[in-house]
């Protein structure tokens, strides 16, 4: 069995610590660099529950790909939550490793597990990384559909295909406008509404977008008609999961390390229930008195 130092090795070499945002808190967060790795999960949020899960599976490593300690700490107290993370995971003798921003950006990465997950063709990134002269890597994917769909239908294959979550597919946008080419990104997105605009593209489909960015690009009819697709943050970032469980399988084949990699399908999206309103208030002028 290898040991814990060779397994972070191989997956810095998927996602170097060093292409991660300068905001963000990569890597090894808890862990013995000697210890035997033989089991390993992975999952997008380092929380109580994905903890126990690892616990039970009797797994030497979790990779998430959100940071546990992101803004910093001065505590590991087991009386607040995250401390109760890292209580547990030293306990039972788990390493954790995060690739956050390192992930979105690497080739493959996030959004191409994302487009893979939609049965997109990925053209470029959305975003490309300077750094990379091949022009693979970069935040986000443009992309193409298999065959041109009213975005209806395309919102209805992302509801499909996506792990299903409370809140679903939000849509802006005429239900019947046809989309042929879409920008993806996995994770918070409207961040990127001026370069999506700029790739000319028929949708765009990511997470966490707010009103008032949302509005004003929508509102703009300067450009051409643009929808846009908003899914929950954990579903358009676990696919990766899949994508980096692969990728690890495949490293421990050509060492001959036998590991036995697991892909946590707990949902650890923060909403639980979704209520619908109903039609006739949708369709009215105004808000019900």
């Amino acid at each position: 069995m290898p040991r814990l130092s060779e397994v972070i090795t191989a997956l810095e070499n998927l996602w170097p610590a060093e292409r991660a945002e300068s905001w963000d808190a990569v890597g090894t967060v808890v862990g013995d660099p000697d210890q035997e790795v033989s089991r390993v999960l992975f999952a997008v949020d380092p929380v109580q529950e994905i903890v126990d899960e690892a616990v039970k599976l009797g797994a030497d490593l979790l990779v998430t790909h959100h940071p546990l300690y992101l803004r910093g700490t001065t505590t590991v107290a087991a009386s607040h939550f995250k401390g109760r993370v890292v209580h547990t995971l030293i306990k039972n003798d788990i390493a954790l490793h995060v690739a956050h921003t390192n992930a979105d950006s690497a080739d493959p990465g996030v959004s191409d597990a994302l487009a893979g997950a939609l049965d997109l063709r990925v053209v470029r990134p959305l975003v490309p990384d300077p750094s990379d002269k091949d022009g693979r890597r970069g935040l986000g994917r443009i992309c193409e559909l298999d065959h041109p769909l009213p975005l209806k239908d395309f919102a209805a294959r992302a509801a499909a295909r996506l792990p299903a979550t409370a809140q679903g597919i939000r849509v802006a946008g005429d239900p019947e406008a046809v989309v042929r080419t879409v920008a993806v990104s996995g994770g918070s997105g409207d961040s990127l509404f001026d370069v999506v605009r700029a790739a000319g593209v028929d949708a765009f489909l990511t997470a966490d977008l707010r009103h008032h960015p949302a509005a004003e690009f929508m509102a703009d009819r300067a450009h051409a008609p643009l929808a846009l697709l908003d899914a929950a943050h954990w579903a358009t970032e676990w696919p990766w999961c899949e994508l980096a469980a692969t990728q690890l399988d495949e490293i421990s084949d050509r060492h001959g390390w036998g590991l036995r990699v697991h892909v946590s399908k707990t949902v650890t999206d923060p909403w639980t229930a979704h209520a619908a309103s109903a039609t006739d208030t949708i369709n009215s002028l105004g808000a019900p008195n």
